[in-house]
């Protein structure tokens, strides 16, 4: 049997150590880029440009998605939405692998996802090689200003994260969460 032997695009997308500065990996980091470009300079009175590059740059969205501009992210297409997702002011998501975000989850100004990672080895880190690890945010979920998702962390349903916390580890749903290191303080009030 003769395999063929993987992409660098296929191993980043299994979590596997990818060099990161592959030909493809860079000219479709390149292509996001272009059009995160058009959509952070267009302003919000052109919602049909805005809502047509928004589109280009999220596949694999549901709509209506809201990206307040600048909004940041490395490919687009590993991001995963249900509708009446939004994303406030700045917002980057790093998404190398996927982030899969439930519907109507809100993400405050400044929110960062990121998935890539880098061996502790620093001889390994030399030869442009990485990983990532996906993020998985349920539905209903509320990420407060200014917080940062470390890569492979889940949040569950319902669960709220306050402004400026750093989540490293899974958050259960139907919770508060606040902190650095984000930790559970309270159930959800209902």
């Amino acid at each position: 049997m003769n395999i063929l032997p993987e992409t660098e695009k296929e191993k980043m997308l299994s979590g596997k150590l990818y060099h990161s500065q592959d030909k493809q990996l860079v000219e479709e980091r390149l292509q996001a880029a272009l059009l995160l470009k058009k959509l952070n300079e267009t302003p919000d009175n052109e919602k049909k440009l805005r809502s047509r590059l928004i589109k280009q740059i999220l596949p694999n969205a549901k709509f209506p998605v809201w990206v307040r501009s600048p909004f940041y992210c490395d490919y687009g297409s590993n991001i995963i939405t249900g509708e009446n997702v939004f994303f406030n002011f700045n917002c980057v998501v790093l998404d190398v692998m996927p982030v899969t975000i439930g519907s109507r989850t809100l993400f405050g100004p400044n929110v960062q996802l990121y998935t890539a990672a880098h061996p502790e080895n620093h001889e390994v880190r030399a030869k442009n090689l990485e990983f990532a690890k996906p993020i998985t945010i349920g539905e209903d979920v509320w990420i407060g200003g200014g917080v940062i998702i470390c890569p492979g962390v889940t949040i569950g349903n319902f669960a709220v994260i306050g402004a400026g916390s750093v989540v490293t580890k899974n958050i259960p749903a139907d919770v508060v969460a606040a902190g650095n290191p984000c930790k559970v303080i309270r159930a959800v009030k209902r």
